[in-house]
């Protein structure tokens, strides 16, 4: 390392260099556009004159032979079972990042989204079971749970300066428990007819994993053990995604090599494409596994598998005669209200609950009108919550009804949030500066000196 920078200065300028949460919402709301854009086309089409060639497209089926096996699906099961397992995988390497590296490491910290999101799952739920009490509507409860981090960032770059930079961090670690309630609830409610065989196999990959997390010497060794749990699991008749989770979940954060090591000076002073080569590989061991993944798979899941999924299960065909009955159905208002207003009371209630028994805090310059805002942004439940309205109800007229209510809470949840959010200005400037300062390291009195 050269005499003109200290130590501190390196680490500093890495660490802006890298920025992963600044990256990370940039590249959310961007996707979260192209989500949008993708759900309209998709409702346009299933409404259009050729509507029919919309649900046959999707219905077309391909066969994957696996060895002795065939496996046959839909093109709409290859996305939402195969693509979107890829998605979720992502997803538990966020949530093992945010745990262990990241926003939720300090249980203070973590707090007030982890409250705010408890209090955004279950009171969903409750509403939407209250209008659906009995028959096969009932079983939809788990489709208001879930916050779609993707459009909700893309509303919040929308309003830009209006809001405070936290609430982005806020919305972040509120979607990461989000997801892991979601994925709970597909696991344990969203599957039957368990093959306790299979089962046993596709844990078995899972120990075998774990077992060879701190050693293993090829990443494709994982992906073929993940493979065989994502088979295992899709014959035990348990959602084959939750293989991406588990796998995502395993993956190690320590890196394997401190960034100290790595000796950029040698290919100052001795350029070749050998010293070149070497860096190269030095530098990738020192960032963890789940950094590097994240980095390479994230924007494919963002901005390909998202708006794949939206295009294949947006489209949400209603006849101008059906209208009055689709609008008119307890599925469709139970999971309206189940996201616009149970997610705004329960992410609202539980996270000022947490307040004042003080267990967390508000930043200073937020009120509890950001907070309020943002809790209405939470209502917007579109990709998981689609998923589970697919698990729940297939392509049946409830299905149609609650995919309805979906597109039209996420619309009102964004148009409400937004009203909230909009007027004045954040009152300190602390609280609106850009998440690049927020992840800037303080300067410490040495690095002064």
């Amino acid at each position: 390392m050269s005499e003109a920078s200290s130590p501190h200065e390196s680490e500093t300028s890495g660490w802006r260099l890298i920025r992963p949460l600044s990256d990370f919402l940039q590249r959310q709301a961007n996707a979260g556009l192209l989500l949008v854009i993708a759900a309209m086309i998709a409702l346009i089409w299933a409404n259009s004159p050729w509507w029919t060639g919309y649900a046959r497209f999707w219905e077309q089926e391909a066969v994957f032979a696996l060895g002795g096996f065939d496996l046959t699906l839909t093109f709409r099961e290859v996305i939402n079972d195969g693509f979107m397992t890829l998605f979720f995988f992502v997803a538990g390497l966020e949530i093992t990042r945010e745990f262990r590296a990241g926003e939720l490491r300090n249980l203070r910290h973590a707090a007030l989204p982890v409250m705010g999101a408890i209090g955004g799952m279950v009171l969903p739920a409750l509403i939407y079971w209250a209008f659906n009490t009995g028959g096969d509507a009932a079983s939809g409860w788990g489709i208001p749970m879930a916050t779609d981090i993707a459009i909700v960032m893309a509303v919040i770059a929308m309003l830009a300066s209006r809001v405070p930079s936290w609430l982005k961090l806020f919305l972040l670690a509120l979607a990461i428990v989000d997801d892991i309630g979601a994925i709970a609830v597909i696991a344990i409610f969203y599957s039957s007819s368990v093959s306790f065989g299979w089962l046993a196999v596709a844990i078995s990959t899972i120990l075998i994993a774990l077992y060879l997390r701190p050693r293993v010497p090829l990443i494709s060794i994982y992906v073929a053990l993940g493979g065989v749990c994502w088979f295992a699991l899709h014959e035990a008749h348990i959602h084959p995604t939750l293989a991406g989770v588990a796998f995502g979940l395993l993956a190690p954060i320590t890196p394997r090599r401190n960034t100290g090591l790595v000796d950029a000076e040698e290919l100052l002073l001795h350029p070749s494409a050998e010293i070149a080569a070497h860096l190269v590989v030095q530098a990738r061991s020192s960032v963890s596994v789940v950094e590097w993944l994240i980095h390479r798979l994230a924007p494919f899941t963002a901005f390909a598998i998202a708006p794949l999924f939206a295009l294949a299960n947006a489209g949400v065909h209603v006849p101008v005669s059906e209208i009055g009955d689709a609008l008119g159905s307890s599925v469709t208002w139970g999971v309206v209200a189940g996201l616009v207003v149970g997610k705004t009371v329960g992410i609202f209630g539980a996270a000022m609950l947490a307040v004042r028994v003080g267990i967390a805090h508000l930043p200073d310059g937020v009120t509890p009108r950001y907070l309020l805002g943002a809790s209405s942004l939470g209502g917007i439940g579109f990709t998981v919550s689609l998923f589970v309205a697919q698990l729940a109800f297939d392509d049946s007229l409830l299905g149609r009804d609650a995919r309805l209510g979906v597109v039209l809470a996420s619309v009102i949840a964004a148009v409400i949030g937004a009203a909230i959010l909009i007027p004045g200005a954040p009152p300190s400037a602390t609280a609106h500066e850009d998440t690049t300062t927020i992840l800037t390291p303080p300067v410490t009195s040495q690095s002064a000196r």
